[in-house]
């Protein structure tokens, strides 16, 4: 599992309990992983096509600090699954964990498009070149 997003929980995250409001917690997971997914797939074109259970383990309240994990465990088609754990930095504790996110990459009709990739990368050599070359 790789360990690279640190949210800072600040007080327009938290619910009517005073902790981590899920639906925050799950925008930084999905803006995450799509940025991931690009990576791997090579394609900015991409939907999240499943989630599988979600696993709400514990909380965080304001001031702490949260890890974001994905790992990428597998490759279809057209497809990219991964799974991802969230930890609390403060207090150590386990907050979520999916076993299951797949995305899809589309072509320029929305259409699902095969990508021709079996192994996961750690460069960033397949980030979209259309991207690359977008600096003003």
């Amino acid at each position: 599992m790789n360990f690279h997003t640190r949210k800072w929980v600040r007080p327009e995250d938290l619910n009517a309990n005073g902790t981590l409001f899920g639906g925050s917690l799950l925008r930084w997971i999905d803006d995450e992983a799509v940025v991931y997914a690009m990576i791997q797939l090579g394609n900015q074109r991409i939907v999240t096509k499943y989630l599988s259970e979600i696993n709400f383990r514990s909380s965080a309240t304001q001031g702490d600090i949260i890890e974001i994990g994905l790992q990428a465990i597998n490759f279809g088609r057209t497809s990219l699954t991964m799974r991802c754990e969230v930890r609390n930095i403060i207090t150590s504790e386990v907050i979520l964990s999916i076993d299951q996110i797949v995305f899809v990459g589309l072509d320029e009709d929305g259409n699902p498009q095969p990508h021709g990739f079996t192994e996961i990368t750690y460069e960033r050599d397949r980030f979209p070149e259309e991207l690359r070359h977008r600096r003003g």
